[in-house]
């Protein structure tokens, strides 16, 4: 497979971003009372190319800072070396663009132990140390990440619910190859565990409830009170196994390029969201298209299915038919149950009984679905969390 080849970093990309990292890091370093280090996929060289952004984490001396609000001092501090913008999180961080580059530099407590965290972010170092154990593995991570990313199954954040990277490279080692774990995730079932070092005997008993609603549960080998799969969606769950499925059948390397184009016969809205927060702004964005997709399911018109293409801004889906007929067949209770057909009389004008079961006949209020989504998207509830909407077929 030559797949590697092509999302690997070049020897000539290593070099210019090595160059950048030091760049930046020769202004960083003028900073006192911080240490300033490298993160992310690229501190464990598991990144892939074309990569645009670092992470970098600025840490503190846990015991003198520990109840002191490390994002304002930090904040103060970069201030007089870049311009920096703000980004709201569990612990405020902040995005300073270079040279087409942009660095993410987040504050954290500089601990030992993961019982000392004070916000998750403070346990990225130990999350580091330990993929580092694992070098052999760094194209099976590559591959994998790759695989979820053409497939919309890259991001741990509310509004996309899949996979963190950490947890993609979690995985891996746990499987010991990219193609072991599709081979393995085909067969799991909801609420499967998988615990790297073997830290807790019963998760579902020890950990606590609010972590083990995901369908998978992938214990942190740093910190065993935590599941890094528990923002994974029980849709993508199943998407993510049926994808392995049709790899495992066809090994194509279709599968890790990102679709251009959007399927045939498909709905497509343009969605431009509201400024802030990325994670909240495109939460309101799902919010938005899924009060479209209820009312045309709740209207008769079947989706399925459907993606968001983030990257540019658009919202596909396909229904079933996209025309019904006017009159709608709604089956109603049988005719033994007294109490429930006289309720259901009441409820509509039109009752016929047809093999002891009641049955009504209803006009439809919508027969196309190309105007009920025209009026969907000038509702009050889907206009409100969008900058903009519109239906570009």
């Amino acid at each position: 497979m030559n797949v590697i080849n092509r999302i690997k970093p070049t020897e000539e990309e290593k070099g210019n971003v090595e160059k950048l990292i030091k760049e930046i890091f020769s202004k960083l370093c003028k900073i006192k009372s911080v240490k300033f280090v490298l993160g992310g996929s690229i501190s464990k060289d598991t990144w892939l190319r074309g990569n645009k952004e670092i992470d970098v984490f600025a840490k503190f001396n846990c015991s003198k800072f520990k109840e002191k609000d490390i994002s304002v001092f930090l904040a103060k501090e970069l201030r007089k070396y870049f311009k920096v913008k703000l980004v709201h999180g569990s612990r405020d961080y902040y995005h300073v663009n270079f040279k087409g580059f942009t660095f993410e530099i987040v504050p954290i407590l500089d601990i030992k132990n993961a019982k000392d965290a004070q916000n998750v972010t403070d346990l990225s170092p130990l999350h580091i140390n330990f993929i580092r154990k694992y070098p052999k593995l760094k194209d099976e991570i590559r591959l994998l990440k790759m695989f979820c990313k053409a497939n919309s199954l890259y991001g741990a954040e509310s509004y996309i619910s899949g996979f963190s990277g950490y947890a993609l490279e979690v995985l891996t080692i746990y499987y010991k190859s990219f193609k072991n774990v599709l081979k393995n995730a085909v067969k799991w079932k909801e609420k499967t565990c998988i615990d790297v070092l073997k830290k807790v005997k019963d998760p579902l008993e020890e950990l606590n409830k609010s972590k083990i609603v995901s369908p998978l549960i992938v214990i942190d080998p740093v910190d065993k009170t935590r599941n890094i799969t528990a923002s994974l969606s029980n849709e993508n769950f199943n998407k993510f196994i049926s994808l392995c499925k049709e790899y495992l059948i066809n090994q194509n390397e279709k599968f890790f390029i990102f679709r251009s184009e959007i399927p045939k016969n498909s709905f497509v809205l343009k969605v431009k969201a509201l400024s802030g927060k990325r994670d909240v702004v495109n939460g309101k964005i799902v919010k938005a298209m899924n009060f479209v997709l209820n009312e045309l399911e709740r209207n008769g018109f079947n989706v399925i299915s459907k993606e968001y293409v983030w990257e540019k801004e658009i919202f596909w889906f396909k229904v079933k038919n996209e025309k019904l007929e006017r009159i709608e067949i709604k089956k109603g209770p049988p005719e033994n149950l007294t109490d429930n057909v006289k309720e259901f009389k009441k409820k509509y004008k039109k009752v016929f009984l047809k093999k002891g079961v009641y049955y009504a006949e209803e006009k439809r209020k919508f027969t196309d679905v190309n105007v009920l989504l025209r009026k969907l998207i000038k509702e009050k509830y889907a206009r409100e969390r969008v900058k903009e909407i519109k239906v570009e077929r």
